[in-house]
């Protein structure tokens, strides 16, 4: 770690829980992150912010006027721009030290595959639930942990999958939770959205992404953490890995 390093992320490493060991562990990282909407922007930012020396970001859109007020690092000045490029250019300022690589397209299975066999934890801040179920098989194939957040209306929700640990007793995936039946499938353009809830969720998954990777036990793993902004409450569930999910059950 060079000296300007030490001295950027001075207040990380002040805290007995990262120190110098666990901020060089951020440095050796490499992230990727699919999706760069509403929580994909707020993760971006915090994730390059921490000090991780690799980022690679996945998206085929381009920015328009309406995903300015989620979307905080897009500016109108980047209106018509591929949100990988826009990305790129941002969080280049904000941490020049940083290596990000660009995947400017959908991914095929076999991409999406490789992409995430190259990184060390995969953050899914995609829409759908067809992206985010192959998005879980490749984690689980690749045993790749993965955050995966979600946030509609004045609801947020936010569940980390271990599948790096696939000894761990009941270790369920995205599958468990829910399946294709289960899934809203309107978006938050048909929904709406109040911009700080994405926000709040995308820098949520920044914070488990840095906790994981600088050795900090996590205990959201095979959880469900469940955000409602109107009631400012919060619950964790349980969830249960089912014997009969098509990607990690008994029976896939």
């Amino acid at each position: 770690m060079s000296t300007d390093y030490t001295v950027r992320f001075a207040r990380q490493i002040t805290l007995p829980q990262i120190g110098a060991a666990g901020q060089q562990r951020l440095t050796d990282s490499h992230v990727l992150i699919i999706g760069l909407g509403g929580l994909g922007s707020a993760a971006s930012l915090y994730v390059a912010n921490s000090g991780i020396g690799q980022l690679t970001i996945n998206d085929f859109d381009r920015v328009d006027i309406t995903n300015l007020p989620r979307q905080i690092h897009f500016t109108e000045q980047n209106i018509g721009e591929f949100k990988t490029t826009a990305t790129a250019k941002r969080l280049k300022q904000i941490n020049p030290g940083i290596q990000i690589d660009e995947i400017n397209q959908r991914l095929t299975e076999a991409a999406l595959h490789e992409a995430v066999a190259a990184s060390d934890i995969v953050l899914d801040c995609t829409d759908n639930f067809v992206t985010r179920g192959a998005i879980n098989r490749a984690c689980y194939e690749t045993q790749r942990p993965l955050i995966t957040g979600a946030a509609i209306r004045f609801e947020g929700q936010l569940a980390l999958f271990r599948h790096d640990t696939p000894h761990l007793p009941n270790n369920p995936c995205y599958n468990c939770l829910y399946t294709e039946e289960d899934e809203n499938l309107e978006g938050c353009a048909g929904q709406g959205i109040l911009a700080p809830v994405v926000g709040t969720i995308g820098c949520m998954m920044a914070t488990e992404t840095i906790k994981l990777l600088a050795g900090i036990e996590s205990l959201l793993n095979g959880k469900l953490w469940v955000y409602d902004a109107l009631s400012l409450t919060t619950k964790t569930i349980s969830i249960k890995a089912r014997v009969d999910c098509p990607v990690c059950g008994v029976a896939a």
